[in-house]
């Protein structure tokens, strides 16, 4: 019974390190995807959330800027 007892421990403790091994496996493979991915979107050039957005904010003020404009010139021609 006793030799029995250490094979089950000696296979729970082989298990354990074999999911110990499978699990930093997938870590290293996300992590190296993770990284493939930042370079390929690196050499694309595409703009970050925040720049795209200040330059639509930008984008909104001169067109409400252009609005304003047009309507003192209307107002000025006499429209």
């Amino acid at each position: 019974m006793q030799t029995r007892n250490k094979i089950m421990d000696d296979f729970s403790q082989l298990m354990t390190n074999a999911m110990g091994v499978a699990q930093g496996a997938k870590d290293e493979a996300e992590n190296a995807m993770k990284s493939l991915m930042d370079r390929w979107l690196a050499d694309r050039d595409f703009v970050t959330r925040e720049e795209f957005d200040a330059v639509r904010a930008m984008a909104q003020k001169a067109r409400e800027e252009n609005e304003t404009l047009k309507a003192r010139l209307d107002a000025l021609e006499g429209k």
